[in-house]
C-alpha cells in the first residue's frame, strides 16, 4: 500500500514540475528554494536602495539610516506542519482532508529533496504527534514520507497555537514552511503572525465541500470528533445551510486577511477537487514575485 501511496505522490510531482518548468524560463529550482536569503549585515543607507530594506530599529538610534543586507541561504530548509486533529478526519472514503493533507505533504517534500533541499516535519493536534528534525537526503526524504504515511494520531482535539511555538522554538534558521490545516480553532493568530515574521510561510487551508455547501438531507446526527459529542441538526433549513456557510466564509475571509497582512502565502484547497493545479498557481506566483524582487545587496 506503501508503495502504491508513494507512486501517487511521484506521478503528482512530475505533473505540478512539469506545468512550472512548461513556460519560457520557467525554473522549478528557483520557486522552491522560497526566499533563499538570510540577514548577512547592515550598512548605510544609498540612493535607489529599497526602502523595504531599511532596519527602522537601528536606524531610531540616531547614526543615519541603516539598510539590511541579505546572502543567499545555501542550505534551505523547507519544513512541514501538518494538522492531524479529528477534525482533519471529513470528507469521503480516500478522500478525507487528513489523506488529502497527507498527499500534499508527500508531494511537496519529494519536490524539495529533488531539489537538495533540507526537510523537516512536524505532525500536531493539541500535542506533537511527530517530529522529524530538517535533514537532507532521499533516503531522509522517503523516510519522512513513510513516517506521514504509518501516522495514528493520539490526540484528537487541535491546538495550531502550541504547535506553532513548537516549531518557533526548534527553527533557528529562516526557513520554507508550510502549514496545512482546516484552521478550525481558536487564538493562533498572534502566533502565525510570528512565525510569518521570522520565515517564508505558506498556508495550505484544507476544507470539505459540506462546510461550504451542506446537503438537505433532514434532521440527522452530526459528530463532533473532537468534542466526541453528537447534536441532531435540521439539514433542510436554508438558514441553518446558510449559517454554515457563512461561518466558514468568515474563517476563510479572516485567515487570508491574516496572511496577506503579513506576507505569508495563502491557498485554499477543495478536498474534493484536484489539487494539483492550486499547487502549480502557487509555485507559478511564487517564481514571478521572487524573481521580480529587487535586490537588497
Amino acid at each position: 500500500m506503501f508503495e502504491q501511496f508513494l507512486g501517487k505522490l511521484r506521478k503528482y510531482e512530475i505533473r505540478m514540475r512539469k506545468a512550472v518548468t512548461s513556460e519560457r524560463h520557467g525554473n522549478f529550482h528557483s520557486v522552491f528554494k522560497g526566499s533563499g536569503l538570510e540577514f548577512d549585515d547592515l550598512r548605510l543607507y544609498q540612493y535607489g536602495d529599497d526602502v523595504r530594506a531599511i532596519d527602522w530599529n537601528t536606524s531610531a538610534k540616531g547614526h543615519g539610516t541603516f539598510v539590511k543586507i541579505f546572502k543567499e541561504d545555501k542550505e534551505q530548509t523547507a519544513f512541514f506542519m501538518l494538522d492531524v486533529s479529528a477534525s482533519q478526519q471529513v470528507g469521503e472514503i480516500k478522500k478525507l482532508k487528513i489523506d488529502i493533507a497527507k498527499e500534499i505533504c508527500g508531494v511537496l517534500t519529494l519536490s524539495a529533496i529533488q531539489e537538495a533541499s533540507r526537510v523537516g516535519l512536524l505532525c500536531f493536534s493539541d500535542r506533537n504527534e511527530r517530529y522529524i528534525r530538517p535533514s537532507d537526503g532521499m533516503k531522509h526524504g522517503y523516510g519522512l514520507i513513510s513516517e506521514l504515511y504509518k501516522l495514528v494520531p493520539e490526540s484528537t482535539k487541535t491546538n495550531i497555537a502550541e504547535a506553532i511555538l513548537v516549531a518557533l522554538n526548534v527553527l533557528r534558521r529562516r526557513c520554507l514552511i508550510f502549514l496545512i490545516s482546516d484552521f478550525i480553532d481558536n487564538n493562533y493568530q498572534h502566533n502565525l503572525k510570528a512565525l510569518a515574521r521570522k520565515h517564508d510561510l505558506i498556508v495550505i487551508h484544507l476544507y470539505d465541500s459540506r462546510e461550504v455547501n451542506l446537503p438537505g438531507l433532514g434532521i440527522i446526527p452530526l459528530y463532533d470528533a473532537e468534542k466526541k459529542t453528537t447534536v441532531w441538526v435540521n439539514t433542510s433549513s436554508k438558514q441553518y445551510r446558510k449559517e454554515m456557510a457563512n461561518r466558514f466564509g468568515k474563517r476563510s475571509a479572516e485567515l487570508q486577511r491574516l496572511c496577506h497582512q503579513n506576507r505569508a502565502d495563502y491557498i485554499s484547497i477543495n478536498t474534493q477537487e484536484d489539487y494539483v493545479p492550486a499547487l502549480i498557481h502557487l509555485f507559478k506566483v511564487r517564481r514571478y514575485t521572487k524573481s521580480t524582487a529587487p535586490s537588497n545587496g
